[in-house]
Parts: structure tokens; sequence; C-alpha cells
């Protein structure tokens, strides 16, 4: 018969044993690496899509492999209401739907938009972090610029771009680059309206008759230039 010290002594073995296989699980669990597929380089397309800057390999087409990555960040380069006509092309001024993941930051709040089509006329022409100069560069207008492109585009991560054509989307990549960001990490994925996959979020829907937009689906980061420092 097993005395009383040799109970108490298996015992702490086994509350030993417990606590190293529990410390082994918790570490495998919470601090496994995460394995992720190696990305194409940005390969511009073909064609009028070309002349938008639209990626050939990670696109409207094939994005959904590409979504939720660690080492990424996804952004949606479109106004919630766009003052431009962009029904005259086909397309939906608001915005209508986005792609899961993607966070909405808007290219005409950060320089002035140029080369759209003459159908679109107008669209914003308000206060913008950075203006286009003459030979290409960028200068900015207020002492935040930078920081909030550093903050929102990040340049340790790959970047997503799109917008609803591809348009906006090849402007942002064009005014990171000129900026210093590394044009081998962003991707002009190019437009929702030519997005039929898994992960679409619907803002657009029609009720009771009515056309309605659910802008409450999507995270807006919106510029506050009141509270920004403007370089005199």
């Amino acid at each position: 018969m097993m005395n009383v010290k040799g109970v108490e002594m298996k015992k702490i073995i086994y509350l030993i044993i417990g606590i190293l296989v529990g410390g082994l699980l918790s570490y495998f669990i919470f601090n496994k690496t995460e394995t992720l597929e190696k990305l194409p380089k940005p390969q511009v397309t073909d064609g009028e899509r070309g002349m938008l800057g639209i990626d050939k390999n990670i696109n409207e087409q094939t994005i959904d492999k590409y979504l939720g990555r660690s080492d990424s960040v996804y952004r949606d380069m479109r106004m919630l209401s766009d003052p431009g006509n962009y029904e005259a092309i086909g397309g939906d001024s608001k915005l209508s739907g986005t792609i899961k993941g993607f966070e909405v930051v808007p290219y005409p709040y950060l320089t002035k938009v140029k080369g759209l089509p003459e159908a679109v006329g107008k669209t914003y022409e308000g206060k913008t972090l950075f203006t286009e100069n003459e030979d290409g560069s960028y200068s900015p207008n207020y002492e935040e610029s930078i920081e909030f492109l550093e903050t929102y585009f990040p340049k340790d991560k790959n970047i997503f771009l799109m917008c609803g054509g591809g348009g906006y989307a090849g402007m942002t990549k064009k005014l990171l680059v000129s900026l210093g960001w590394d044009e081998d990490k962003i991707y002009d994925i190019g437009g929702y309206w030519y997005y039929n996959g898994d992960n679409n979020v619907q803002i657009k829907k029609e009720e009771n008759g009515k056309t309605i937009y659910e802008f409450w689906k999507v995270t807006y980061h919106e510029i506050d230039f009141d509270n920004f420092t403007e370089i005199k």
C-alpha cells in the first residue's frame, strides 16, 4: 500500500507535468508564426486599364486570394459621396460598396484630382494635404501631411489600393512613390465596379422604393483640416 508521502509526491509530479504541458500549448497557440505566400512583384497590365496603373496579377479578379494579410493594409480611395458625375461613365458617385478589409481614405483630400474624363466633370475642390507641382512633385500643405500618410499608408507594409474604376488608386500610388514610398510594395488592384468576388460589402440597397447607402458599414478615415497646422 502506497504511503502518504508517495501519494503527495505523485500529485506534485502530475501538477508539474500539467503546468509544463499547459505552458507549451499556450506558447504554440499564441506564438505560432503566420506563413504568408510571397506576393508577385507589382506589374502594370496592358491596354486602357494599364493607363490607370491597374496591376496585372493582383486585381479585382484575384484580390480575394490576398485579403487579410498581416503584412498588408487595404485602402479604398473613394469619397463616400463624390461631386463628380461618375454615373456618366457607368459608375456610381456614391460609395455603393467595397471589399471586406478595405478602409476608406479619400484620394481627393490628399491632393487635387487631375485627368478625369470630361463626362465626369469636376470633383471635390476643397482643402488637400498636398499640392502637386508643375514638375510632378508634391508639397505638403500642412505640418501633419506626411505623418497622416505614414499612419494610413505605412511604409513597412504592402499597400493594396482600390477605388471605383482604378483611377484614384493609380493617382494615390503616384503620390506615394513621389514622396518616397517603395513602388514594389504598392498595388493598384483596380475598381470595385468590376469586383465579383466573395468578400463584397454591399452599401447601396433599395428599400421601400428608396435608395439607401449604409455608410456605417465602412471604416472611414476623415481628414479634419481644421485641426491641422497649415504651412504658409
